[in-house]
């Protein structure tokens, strides 16, 4: 039995073999869709802790924050939400496609917030909460992409049944392996 063992650690950790490295990719595959998503799911509060994100609808486009303002102010001042506020939102810069965001599940949700809910696809959105407010007793939820003219007709009434979380971090690129995947699949 100890022998093994041993033939195994061998194998997985010090041999450079084609099949090592299957074996490898296969438990590293594992262990992060069985263990550490839903370990981080659990510690986070969230069924999705992190997230890629597969379009550019959060992105500023390469303007910094007060030329992109100028392009795009007027559609938040609509929603009276001014420059100053605004710029003092948690990723007032945006973000782009193929960045990674960790959320964390959340009960308060502010105007400004950038979350994660279900619209019409199975795939959750990310956007950027523009109204939130109590209406009759009811918590209403209307978010906004920043690239974006208009909330789209899903992003109007969000009930906490569709939310999944809010976005507290963003890691640059890092999405791109889960989008490069997914293409190589064949669903984007």
């Amino acid at each position: 039995m100890k022998e093994t063992l041993r033939k195994i650690w061998y194998f997985i950790w010090k041999d450079d073999s084609l099949l090592s490295w299957i074996v490898n990719i296969i438990l590293a595959f594992l262990l992060v869709k069985f263990i550490i998503y839903p370990g981080l799911g659990l510690l986070f509060g969230t069924s999705y802790p992190v997230v890629a994100v597969v379009s550019g609808s959060m992105e500023h486009n390469g303007y910094d924050f007060n030329n992109w303002w100028k392009l795009n102010g007027e559609l938040y001042e609509k929603l009276n939400i001014s420059k100053e506020e605004f710029s003092d939102y948690r990723f007032s810069n945006g973000f782009n496609k193929g960045d990674l965001m960790v959320i964390f599940g959340s009960d308060e949700i502010e105007r400004g917030d950038v979350i994660v809910f279900f619209g019409l696809r199975s795939e959750p959105i990310i956007h950027r909460v523009v109204v939130a407010e109590d209406r009759n007793g009811n918590f209403y939820i209307q978010t906004k992409g920043d690239n974006n003219i208009g909330s789209r007709s899903d992003e109007l009434g969000i009930t906490n049944d569709r939310l999944v979380g809010v976005a507290k971090l963003r890691i640059p690129y890092l999405g791109w392996f889960k989008l490069g995947f997914l293409k190589l699949i064949g669903r984007i």
